[in-house]
Parts: structure tokens; C-alpha cells; sequence
């Protein structure tokens, strides 16, 4: 029934690709168009005329934010929050990223050396509005207000986003309606919906970080609680840009979107979307998280995962 589901999804609303406008929507229309039917939106060009999309790039945050102390994830394969294998016990853990604090002119070196320790900035606390105040007035603007009047709220968090083309989101879910904007560069995103939840093989994954020492060398520390049991987490367990048919074959049957989101464009990404993210050289981001609402599509999407024997303790 579940592989019923996601043909119907595809053949009814779905489509095959994530749709596209460069007319930035009003509220209602973007509220009935994409919110309630919790699809994807592209806004091509949107953000074009804003002061951040103008002013941001490597050359002026040198200039203009040398000095300031930013806070960097740090891995050695670019997976700040994904899945890895320990080498001292041939096993995997899902492996959080090692922050260590900089000045912006040493993170921004960091970026041009290819055989350091490859460094991003996501901090996802509202680091935008927490650590960065005086980039705020570069992104205030009513472009946004479409997003403002459909969620009815203000977000929970605005985030900034920089790093280089070694630096990958593995493949997971949020609770968020999220704004996606890009400044810089470009972001390559890879979509499957949430009727999907099926199709995406997750496991349980004993939580670790990452550890370096004076060499840059890094080590996986697993992580226990006050009781020293291991903390534990359900993550996606399988690479969409390798995957391996052969143990996930009913992946194969997922309805997969792929987009590429372009300096000055936006990208709605609705909430329980599973996305995977890759990224251009020196890449600069802004997103925009509205928390979802939990009503009766998050109760049936629960009750699919349960069906589907996932952890469902969130």
C-alpha cells in the first residue's frame, strides 16, 4: 500500500520536478499553492536586489569582519552531521563536526587549503541574528514578507551558511517550513517527499564527534550519557549520491527531485522533506526556519513511520 502511495503521489501532485517561478509570490497564493500542498518552490532571482546578495563575498567579510571571532565545524570528510565509520572498531556513528573558534580571516584561508580540515560555518542557532548582528540589515528586507503572511509568524531561527565544495549535508528531515536563500555561489539539492518515508532506509546510530589534535588528525569519540549508556540516534543510512541498490533495492522506487539553487534565488523546502545538500567554492547561504504546524499530516506521517518500524520518540 505504502509503494501504492508514493506512485499516486507522483502521478497526482507530485510531478517530476520541483516547480519554478521568478514572479515572487504573494502570501495567499503561496500559501495555497505550495504550503498547503507541502510542495517545493524555487523563486529564481529573487534576492537579486538585495544588499547581501550585492556586498558578500570572501573579499569583503575579510575586509570588513577579518577580526571577528566566528565559530567553525570541523571534519575530515566534510560531513559536519553524517554517518562515518571508526576505524579503531570498523564500525559506523553518526559523527557530529568538531567547532573550534576563529577569526573569519583564518576560517576564510581555511577554505582555499585542500589538505587541512575542511571547515564550515552552520552553527543552526540562529547564528545569523546570534553571531553575525551587523550582517542583519544586509538581508531586512519585504521580500520576504510572502513567507511572513503564509506561516503567520516570525521564524525560529535564521541561520548563516558558508563553506566550500567539500562541505555536504547528508541526507535527513526537519520540523521547520524552511527559506532557503542563497547569496553566493550555488547549493544542489536533492528532494524526496515526506508519502516517501518508506523508500528511505534509516538505523540506529550510536551518537560520536570528531576530535583532532595538533596535526589536524582526526579521531571519533563516542559519546555516552550521565549513565554511560551510548546515545543513540536514528539517521538516513543510505548515500543518495552512491547508493547501494543492493541493500536498499526499494530505494530505487522513491520519487527523487534534484534542483540547484543559484545566487539570488530562494528555495522552499517544505517540512519533513528529506534533503541532501552539496554546494559551490566558497559558498554563502541564509535560511529562514518557520516552525511546521502539527496537525493531521504530521499524525499520519507519524503513524507511517511507525507502520514502517522507524524510532518515533521525537
Amino acid at each position: 500500500e505504502f509503494t501504492k502511495a508514493s506512485k499516486e503521489a507522483r502521478e497526482i501532485y507530485l510531478g517530476c520536478s520541483v516547480a519554478e517561478t521568478s514572479n515572487l509570490p504573494d502570501g495567499i497564493s503561496f500559501l495555497r499553492n505550495n504550503v498547503s500542498k507541502n510542495l517545493p518552490l524555487l523563486i529564481k532571482g529573487a534576492l537579486n536586489g538585495l544588499s547581501a546578495v550585492k556586498k558578500w563575498n570572501s573579499d569583503y567579510f575579510r575586509e570588513h569582519l577579518g577580526e571577528k571571532e566566528v565559530t567553525v565545524s570541523l571534519t575530515p570528510n566534510g560531513y559536519a552531521d553524517g554517518i562515518a565509520v571508526n576505524e579503531e572498531d570498523k564500525k559506523e556513528y553518526f559523527v557530529m563536526p568538531e567547532e573550534r573558534t576563529m577569526k573569519m580571516k583564518d576560517f576564510l584561508n581555511a577554505l582555499d587549503k585542500k589538505n587541512g580540515p575542511i571547515c564550515y560555518i552552520q552553527k543552526q542557532n540562529s547564528n545569523l541574528t546570534l553571531d553575525f548582528p551587523e550582517l542583519v540589515k544586509d538581508v531586512n528586507s519585504t521580500i520576504l514578507n510572502f513567507a511572513k503572511e503564509a506561516f503567520n509568524k516570525e521564524p525560529d531561527a535564521v541561520n548563516f551558511w558558508m563553506g566550500d565544495e567539500r562541505a555536504v549535508t547528508s541526507m535527513h528531515k526537519d520540523p521547520y517550513e524552511n527559506i532557503y536563500c542563497v547569496i553566493s555561489g550555488f547549493k544542489d539539492f536533492i528532494l524526496i517527499p515526506p508519502v516517501d518515508v518508506h523508500l528511505v532506509p534509516r538505523q540506529i546510530y550510536q551518537s560520536a564527534i570528531y576530535e583532532s589534535n595538533e596535526s589536524n588528525s582526526f579521531q571519533i569519540k563516542s559519546l555516552f550519557d550521565d549513565s554511560n549508556k551510548p546515545i543513540n540516534i536514528e539517521w538516513v543510512s543510505i548515500d543518495p549520491l552512491n547508493p547501494d541498490f543492493k541493500k536498499y533495492p526499494e530505494y530505487k522506487n522513491a520519487n527523487i527531485f534534484k534542483v540547484r539553487v543559484n545566487k539570488g534565488d530562494i528555495l522552499y523546502l517544505p517540512s519533513l522533506w528529506y534533503h541532501h545538500v552539496q554546494q559551490s567554492h566558497e559558498c554563502i547561504a541564509v535560511n529562514y526556519w518557520y516552525d511546521m504546524e502539527y496537525d493531521s499530516r504530521y499524525c499520519l506521517y507519524k503513524m507511517m513511520e511507525r507502520l514502517c518500524g522507524f524510532k518515533c520518540d521525537e
